[in-house]
């Protein structure tokens, strides 16, 4: 097959070759700018794929295994049951634990609710201090039994009260890490008391942290059963629900029905995200940071394909104008540099391809991670090379090609 009256493909070859193989160590060193760009390209997919799957298995874990449950309308300004809601406890009940532990996937379930202290300080003191120094306004919360494991909260001393302690009303509190340092409570080996205006409850335990609802560290916190007979009846404003790690939507898709099944549609469930979701965003989100970066060196190395394959034309007027004096037609010419061009574009993608597959399986097996990398990148990588090599020596072949015979002898000689 020919090209034209007096060129084959084969000297076509041959003399693109040559061209490349006349300055070695400048071609290899062109290629490279092309070799990186396509690793970089390849090393970048391949790494943001592998840590993709390993994120799934860490992507915060805390949120992707809990489960929240409140009252669709919460009163006419927000913030808690309304007042009829509270009177016939219509909306969320305080029996969680029996209700939601029976749901294949639940771990802990708890609800909580503020308590209607009205304007009650709390201290530590039984003397009234005028000066107000050792009274508090504090957040005053009733919980039941089983919300401490549902928050993954940590005791700092002494225990969290039980089903007991609520059953029969017992005035014991539990206080938040943030309340005991300003009620000045340290220990609860001595049983330390406080007041809630005038009424005495009896610290318990002392909270050292708690994973989630990280305002009851500045909280009182008495067991639901003290909270109704002491201020009145109410009805959790909040139900915290720990599952277990990929249990999370089934849960949020029963426990409405669990909690108020006359009108679950009364309840709004808060799940956390779909894992599967949150892979494709991370992916994304790595994918857009470093392949920018690849994309970056590829053009780098593009325009070193350009400048060298200039640069080469240049070098070589006086052979293109001998050329054309000898019949060589203006798409010999520059089917000639477009082929030398194109043939270090594919060198880079090849080696490129290659090393950043390495890089991969190197990172990889330095984290203990298995690699994942799509089967079309390494090989659709050379074909982006040749491409980028084929545009970057547009220019040069054209300007080439359009060198007239006697100006190119004379520019050459």
């Amino acid at each position: 097959m020919t090209i034209g009256p007096r060129l084959t493909w084969r000297d076509l070859a041959s003399e693109a070759i040559a061209g490349l193989f006349t300055r070695p160590v400048r071609t290899a060193l062109t290629v490279l700018g092309t070799v990186l760009g396509i690793g970089a390209l390849v090393a970048t997919l391949g790494v943001s794929k592998t840590a993709g799957n390993r994120i799934v298995g860490r992507f915060d874990e805390l949120a992707a295994t809990q489960v929240s449950v409140e009252p669709a309308s919460n009163g006419l300004f927000g913030g808690g049951p309304s007042e009829e809601q509270q009177r016939q406890g219509a909306v969320l009940p305080w029996n969680v634990e029996d209700r939601l532990l029976r749901l294949n996937g639940v771990v802990a379930a708890g609800a909580l609710a503020d308590a209607n202290v009205g304007q009650a300080l709390v201290r530590s003191t039984p003397i009234h201090d005028p000066l107000g120094q050792t009274e508090f306004q504090m957040r005053t919360v009733a919980a039941t039994p089983g919300l401490l494991p549902a928050l993954r909260g940590i005791l700092a001393t002494g225990r969290w009260f039980d089903e007991g302690h609520s059953d029969r009303a017992d005035r014991t509190v539990v206080l938040g890490a943030g309340a005991a340092r300003r009620l000045n409570v340290t220990r609860v080996d001595n049983q330390p008391a406080i007041y809630i205006g005038d009424d005495i409850f009896t610290v318990i335990g002392i909270l050292a942290d708690v994973r989630r609802e990280a305002d009851l560290l500045n909280a009182v916190i008495m067991p639901s059963g003290t909270a109704q007979e002491r201020y009145g009846d109410l009805a959790p404003s909040k139900v915290v629900i720990e599952t277990e790690i990929g249990a999370a939507q089934l849960i949020a898709s029963q426990a409405a029905v669990a909690l108020n099944p006359n009108n679950p549609e009364a309840l709004r469930v808060g799940a956390p995200p779909d894992p599967r979701t949150t892979r494709r965003k991370v992916e994304g989100d790595v994918n857009s940071l470093f392949l920018v970066l690849g994309l970056v060196s590829l053009v780098v190395g593009a325009i070193g394909i350009a400048n060298v394959t200039l640069v080469t034309v240049l070098e070589r007027t006086g052979e293109i104008g001998l050329r054309r004096a000898l019949g060589a037609a203006r798409r010999h010419i520059a089917l000639q540099f477009l082929v030398e061009s194109t043939a270090m574009g594919l060198a880079g993608g090849i080696i490129g391809a290659s090393a950043g597959t390495l890089i991969v399986v190197a990172v990889s097996a330095s984290r203990d991670w298995t690699p994942v990398l799509d089967a079309w990148v390494p090989f659709a990588s050379p074909f982006v090379g040749a491409i980028v090599g084929l545009v970057a020596g547009l220019y040069p072949s054209l300007r080439a090609a359009r060198m007239e015979p006697v100006d190119a002898l004379r520019a050459g000689t």
